[in-house]
């Protein structure tokens, strides 16, 4: 393969090299460029002399400054540049970017289980909420045995799940910040891919207890189950297996308990069958993991694509990851539908500079030995790539940690969740935010996968689509081979998406059952 490089932008003074493996020192390029060093593949070559303190520009963005003098043709990586300082929160433009509006796109449905509250789920999933982590030991007992004795008789049910986490009563409940993992818990339990059916083990001592973990009228509901009673917007009484109650006489005792409940709730989802529903009914979260140089130039860029194209069905689409959009910022108030939204955004950004800052921390800390090697020098290079998957829509909401989109009263559209960074966190809260699909980008390869809902993985380098061929669902190296543009391989996502949901097609992590834990995101202080 003749040696190759990608640049963003016509005014970058650096470019990848796209070619596996890397290239030698010597290397000489159809434009006469020659490599004065070995560049590894991702990396950064100088397109021109660099003196020192000169901006290094890649997607037309300083993601740095040369530290010392680099000669043109030289590895540009990060121990050679200075980053700059984060972007001030304020002078942001509001809303001046006026894309056109983008035309429907009409006629795309999937195979979904509607809920009675209005959502659709891609999967029937019986989950079973947890109140504290004392209890997850004895659910995670309860559950082997509920797939393997219980969930045969009851075919039309995907999966049982216990919602474990690491929340306990060691926390300070009442601390301002507690509401993030009480919520968040509490919203996840709503997921539309668990039907409306809630059902708790609770240990009984524990600070959080059912009542105030879902407090009544968090599932109001029409239910015919309930009318006769109590009319018709009537709730179930919550359903609790208390694990210290007089009745349990052993450990077997309450796993008996926890059985008995679930088949009730078994037996309801069972009486579900998908039914056509529109593409409108997605609630897709997207996020990138063990990203590279790469995620920008190839899955992330179809991803946006993509995204355009769900919001023009009407369905919705969250991006995230508060570290990995702080220094684009501007490019993100600029597209707020109002500036309402765009306050949102700054509110919630301006949260996270002060959480850091409390733990003696800046926004640095994000990028990995892993994204490094994969030629992402700093977290501005890495911001730039993460940004593009949201597309070119408005932005048309703002959720805070822990938020659902029924909070907000968010029914469509573009939505931006603020979260951490980190993969299992971030992946919790979309979680409680609603989604029922979930799209995953990786340069440099993770396992990462959802028990609670289907996970979509997209590499960015053919390289690696080859090697883990058995894990990763699509490959968008094809871009950067040159064998698909970035439109193909949107609507090969947009088309997979479709299909997972509908239940035609099981990705690789629900194939293996790669089941990464739930995280949940606790700022408050731990008594």
């Amino acid at each position: 393969m003749e040696p190759l490089t990608i640049r963003m932008d016509e005014r970058d003074n650096v470019a990848i090299v796209a070619n596996d493996g890397g290239l030698p020192a010597g290397t000489v390029f159809a434009d006469g460029l020659t490599l004065v060093e070995r560049v590894p593949q991702g990396h950064k070559v100088a397109l021109v002399d660099l003196a020192a303190g000169d901006a290094v520009r890649r997607y037309n963005v300083v993601i740095g400054r040369a530290a010392k003098a680099i000669p043109k043709g030289s590895w540009v990586h990060e121990r050679l540049l200075e980053m700059p300082a984060a972007r001030s929160l304020d002078g942001l433009p509001i809303g001046t970017v006026k894309a056109p509006p983008l035309p429907p796109l009409e006629g795309h449905s999937f195979e979904g289980y509607r809920n009675a509250d209005g959502s659709v789920g891609t999967r029937n999933i019986l989950a079973i909420t947890e109140t504290v982590q004392c209890v997850a030991g004895v659910v995670e007992f309860a559950v082997e045995r509920i797939k393997r004795e219980l969930l045969p008789k009851y075919p039309n049910v995907d999966d049982v799940v216990g919602l474990a986490h690491g929340y306990g009563c060691g926390v300070a409940i009442d601390a301002p910040d507690a509401v993030v993992p009480i919520r968040t818990l509490r919203n996840i339990t709503k997921n539309p891919n668990f039907g409306n059916e809630v059902m708790v083990v609770s240990l009984g001592c524990e600070k959080l207890q059912p009542e105030r973990l879902l407090p009544p009228g968090t599932f109001a509901i029409v239910d015919e189950r309930n009318v006769a009673d109590v009319g018709a917007t009537a709730e179930a009484a919550l359903d609790v297996v208390c694990l210290q109650d007089d009745a349990h006489v052993g450990f077997l005792s309450m796993i008996q308990s926890i059985m008995t409940t679930a088949e009730e709730h078994l037996e309801r989802l069972n009486a579900r069958r998908r039914e056509t529903v529109p593409a409108s009914a997605l609630v897709v979260g997207v996020q990138c993991g063990g990203s590279d140089a790469f995620s920008g130039v190839t899955a992330n860029p179809a991803v946006g694509f993509c995204t355009d194209l769900l919001v023009r069905a009407g369905a919705t689409v969250m991006f995230s990851e508060v570290t990995e959009v702080r220094d684009g910022i501007d490019q993100l108030t600029s597209r707020a539908a109002t500036p309402e939204i765009a306050d949102a955004m700054i509110r919630e950004m301006a949260w996270y500079d002060a959480y850091l800052q409390r733990g003696s921390a800046d926004r640095s800390a994000n990028t990995t030995p892993g994204n490094k090697k994969g030629g992402l020098s700093n977290i501005v290079e890495k911001a730039m790539g993460s940004i593009v998957k949201s597309g070119s829509a408005p932005i048309a909401g703002v959720l805070s940690p822990g938020e659902s989109l029924k909070d907000r009263g968010i029914e469509r559209g573009l939505v931006y969740a603020a979260t951490p960074a980190s993969d299992f966190i971030c992946g919790t809260l979309q979680v409680a935010a609603g989604m029922n699909l979930h799209v995953f980008t990786t340069g440099r390869g993770t396992p990462y996968g959802l028990a609670e809902v289907p996970v979509i993985k997209v590499a960015t380098r053919s390289d690696l689509a080859r090697r883990w061929h058995d894990l990763m669902d699509i490959n968008a190296g094809r871009i950067a081979d040159g064998d698909a543009t970035i439109e193909d391989v949107g609507w090969e996502l947009f088309r997979c998406m479709l299909d997972v949901a509908s239940g035609r097609r099981r990705t690789w992590a629900e194939q293996w059952k790669l089941h990464n834990a739930l995280v949940l995101f606790n700022p408050a202080p731990v008594t």
